[in-house]
């Protein structure tokens, strides 16, 4: 039971998260979530900081939390304990930008914490694609191919995303940026329901051993 329990919160995460970045902006009535991206919602000075950033350090927790879920399903799989390093990797570092290196607004000079904002963020992308990677060996040939899609896409929604950076720094307009990185977004999210969804089917491995008998001693 426990184990689900853990598991379930794989997908109470990518759900909350979805419906903060789609409802958050809300508050915010300059936002376009077509041009400008998540991690303005928790910038420095931005109108929607103040609710976004709790929600996604509860995201952060629910992912951890789902990492080790992950972990304790592994079994003999250990390719399933790398993906769960790589999920608890990438939120640790995740909640790190969230509560301490938040970017500013367009417009303002950029400081340290907007070198770091980049930096984690781009660690914490290696981290994904090490779940992803891992994770892909975890089950039969259906879901390997669906991890390798998902990763392909990741690839090309983050050169996409990259390529608008330069716009980004430079507060030049930036037309998809915002598209570009949700299809990562919620490409990853789905990828862990998907993952969440197999784990919940899948029954725990037992230890071997004395299952339901009695120790004797000598």
């Amino acid at each position: 039971m426990v184990r689900k329990v853990l598991l379930v919160c794989g997908i109470v995460s990518s759900l909350l998260y979805v419906a903060t970045v789609v409802l958050s902006p809300m508050r915010w009535e300059s936002y376009s979530s077509t041009s400008q991206t998540v991690s303005e919602l928790i910038a420095i000075g931005a109108p929607t900081r103040t609710l976004v950033v709790p929600l996604f350090a509860a995201y952060s927790v629910l992912v951890i939390t789902f990492g080790l879920g992950v972990w304790g399903s592994a079994g003999r799989k250990r390719a399933l304990r790398f993906a769960a390093v790589g999920m608890v990797g990438k939120e640790v570092l995740g909640l790190m930008v969230t509560l301490f290196f938040p970017m500013h607004l367009r417009g303002v000079e950029a400081t340290l914490t907007d070198t770091m904002h980049g930096v984690l963020t781009f660690a914490g992308v290696l981290f994904m694609l090490l779940a992803l990677g891992f994770g892909a060996a975890a089950f039969g040939k259906r879901f390997r191919l669906y991890s390798i899609a998902t990763i392909l896409m990741l690839v090309v929604g983050g050169t996409l995303t990259g390529l608008d950076a330069p716009q980004l720094a430079a507060n030049l307009p930036t037309p998809w940026m915002g598209v570009w990185e949700r299809v990562n977004i919620y490409a990853y999210m789905l990828w862990v329901v998907v993952l969440a969804i197999a784990l919940l089917r899948t029954p725990a491995e037992r230890p071997k051993g004395n299952l339901g008998g009695r120790e004797h001693s000598g």
